[in-house]
């Protein structure tokens, strides 16, 4: 098949052809720009996690390593060395979840585009293989064409839904894919999490009952 036939192939389909491979591409470019940063995230918060617990509960002991200070779950440790030691356990773990919060939209980025792609490529196939449809019955208007020419018309035209649902196939098993790297890592976040209270508790008594912090008084309670 040369060059020349595939680009009449996508002629004939209307130029959906055209608009697959455009679709194609936007979809190889989320998948490996995703891939690699979510792998990253993932390798990463696997590392913290492993440091963390060698630390037995000292938390005043842990460094964060600099190789690992750009990722999301740094942000976690930023509010443990600025509020581990003032409020108490319920408001430590409100202002890590919002940290957690709002990484989400950076872990799932991109991904609704491929999302998209695996939709609208199979519906985007269809319709290339009917305007292919309509060009390869047009030759039973003229009785001297080979029936051949239909039938070849007819498979050729059938390309399109094939190109569409083998686009929607990669998508779907890389869409899966990543899907699953995400909640990999936000498990990863809220282990964390976790495992900073805990740490932190140890550390700062009144945190671990949830009373009052160290340092701040309440005012009697009068009948």
């Amino acid at each position: 098949m040369t060059i020349t036939h595939l680009i009449s192939l996508a002629n004939d389909s209307g130029g959906t052809l055209y608009l697959m491979l455009v679709l194609l591409l936007i979809a190889l470019t989320v998948i490996i720009e995703r891939t690699r940063f979510l792998a990253n995230m993932q390798h990463g918060g696997a590392r913290l996690i492993a440091l963390l617990a060698q630390q037995e509960g000292r938390l005043d002991a842990f460094s964060m390593p600099e190789s690992l200070s750009s990722l999301p779950h740094a942000g976690l440790f930023d509010i443990i060395r600025r509020e581990g030691n003032r409020i108490d356990r319920v408001t430590l773990d409100q202002h890590l979840e919002e940290v957690i919060m709002h990484e989400v939209p950076l872990l799932d980025r991109s991904l609704w585009m491929l999302d998209t792609v695996i939709t609208l490529a199979p519906l985007l196939g269809l319709f290339g293989t009917i305007i292919g449809m309509f060009n390869a019955f047009h030759v039973l208007g003229d009785i001297q064409n080979n029936p051949a020419q239909i039938t070849g018309g007819i498979a050729e035209a059938l390309i399109a839904t094939a190109s569409g649902l083998f686009i929607a196939m990669i998508g779907l098993v890389a869409y899966n894919a990543l899907n699953t790297r995400v909640r990999t890592v936000l498990h990863q976040l809220e282990t964390l999490k976790l495992m900073l209270i805990n740490r932190c508790s140890q550390l700062n008594p009144a945190i671990a009952g949830g009373h009052n912090p160290v340092g701040l008084v309440r005012s009697p309670v009068r009948a």
